[in-house]
């Protein structure tokens, strides 16, 4: 193992982080990729589950053919959480780890990222900009008997790089059992050749945050990339450089940098933190056992479709998928369509001069273990509208119709497009006054960014919508 200065590393990706790229616009990026979606020929039907191609419906669920993939199980799931609740659902259990994966290079100095246009058939606008690589196990080992991705060979081993970052990392609790990836960003040396093909390009970390303020670019498996990258920790005398630096542009963008590098001054320290946490997957229980797609209470299972007897919350569709330059072409799966857009946000309040974020210690079915951080308010189902939400969600009011003065973030971003169709939510950072109160819900804790950063770099702390809303946070 080569021996690396990580402290350095961190360093050079905050400059990458301030940088607008060497090589293209953002507007170029953005023709680019409509460009890419003239060219790349792609149709996606829904279909009956029980019309799927090498599917079956077999043991009471639904599962590949080749016993890889994935597969739709029935759980039943019995919780403490919010008072004593059991219900039933469909939740996808694809238990391969993929690789969900970045090339970068220095280019006159400046770390430069390798992204692909990606099409998934779950996508909104078609092409998105995805990782270098983004393969399940069963795709990388070339289950469908199709090509191997481009550029496996320089996170299998075969190629010699530098690991800057390499994570397990959690999927969507509510949605996968106990799913996880591998995020890893890999550095090749400046002077290796290394060619961007047909359908990737090179951008800098800032490029590549500046393309999150538009709707349905990035997708989430960028998004959860680049949100485990840290960027160090600094003392005040340090700070108060880059604050007088930063003077002519004072804008929340300061604030972000200032609570992602500032080692001081934190409401609450780590161990408190962690303290919480322990405390939360401790008074919370979760049991889930898998039972048969007919056993399911409320769910119905047609032949076409499962849904639920009251059709909110989610169904699993079928889809017939053609993708003209993916590994293979053609080919049928199952996927989930979410009844109705959610949010996902976080609020933040400036508090001993340093900006802190609101965390929830959120359970959800599919969890490791029990209780992750979430976002403020996670709502993926869009229960948060009046009439549909089953239980009071602490702090929504904030996020309906804010003050656009205290608004720092607000668009809409896809969930991941290779198992959910046409999913999007918005996501969003509201500030709020000095009137809000310090003290929270029990399930609530005040974190500065460098906090947060800190969990992020081990597994199973920050569930994937904190990741990917923190993604989204740029410094210039």
């Amino acid at each position: 193992m080569p021996n690396i200065d990580f402290t350095k590393v961190q360093f050079d990706f905050l400059v990458s982080a301030l940088h607008p790229g060497l090589f293209v616009s953002t507007d170029q990026v953005l023709e680019w990729m409509a460009e890419q979606n003239r060219i790349v020929e792609s149709e996606i039907e829904q279909i009956p589950l029980e019309q799927l191609k090498g599917w079956k419906y077999t043991d009471d669920r639904i599962r590949h053919e080749s016993g890889k993939f994935f597969s739709i199980d029935g759980i039943r799931i019995h919780t403490n959480y919010r008072g004593e609740q059991t219900w039933d659902q469909p939740i996808i259990n694809q238990p391969e780890i993929g690789f969900l994966g970045f090339i970068v290079k220095k280019f006159n100095g400046i770390y430069h990222f390798l992204v692909q246009a990606k099409i998934e058939p779950g996508n909104i606008n078609v092409v998105q900009l995805s990782p270098t690589l983004q393969a399940t196990r069963s795709n990388y080992t070339c289950v469908h008997k199709g090509k191997r991705p481009s550029y496996l060979e320089y996170f299998n081993g075969e190629k010699p790089v530098n690991i800057l970052l390499d994570q397990l990392q959690s999927e969507q609790g509510a949605r996968f059992l106990h799913k996880r990836n591998r995020n890893i960003i890999v550095e090749v040396p400046e002077d290796m050749e290394i060619d961007a093909k047909e359908g990737f390009l090179w951008l800098s970390l800032g490029q590549i945050k500046e393309l999150i303020s538009h709707p349905n670019v990035l997708n989430m498996d960028t998004r959860t990339v680049i949100s485990c990258i840290t960027y160090g920790g600094y003392n005040e005398a340090t700070l108060m450089l880059v604050n007088t630096l930063l003077r002519s542009r004072r804008t929340h963008n300061e604030g972000y940098l200032y609570s992602v590098l500032s080692c001081d001054n934190h409401l609450n320290d780590l161990q408190q933190i962690i303290q919480w946490i322990t405390s939360l997957k401790f008074k919370y229980d979760l049991d889930v056992k898998q039972i048969g797609i007919s056993q399911m209470e409320k769910w119905i299972y047609d032949g076409n479709t499962i849904h639920h007897q009251d059709n909110k919350y989610f169904d699993v569709i079928g889809v017939n998928v053609s993708i003209g330059n993916r590994e293979i072409i053609s080919w049928d799966q199952p996927m989930i369509r979410s009844a109705q857009e959610g949010i996902i946000g976080f609020l933040v309040k400036k508090i001993n001069g340093i900006y802190h974020f609101l965390v929830q210690g959120k359970l959800e079915a599919g969890n490791f273990d029990i209780v992750e951080m979430a976002p403020t308010v996670q709502c993926l189902t869009g229960n948060y509208k009046k009439g549909k939400n089953e239980y009071a969600i602490p702090y929504i009011e904030y996020f309906i119709n804010p003050p656009a003065e205290s608004v720092w973030y607000s668009t809409y971003q896809s969930e991941e497009g290779g198992r959910f169709f046409h999913e999007q939510n918005l996501n969003i950072i509201v500030e709020v006054g000095d009137d809000f109160p310090i003290e929270v819900d029990p399930n609530y804790c005040w974190m500065t960014l460098n906090q947060l950063m800190s969990f992020v770099t081990y597994n199973n702390y920050l569930n994937i919508a904190a990741r990917s809303l923190l993604s989204s946070i740029k410094f210039n």
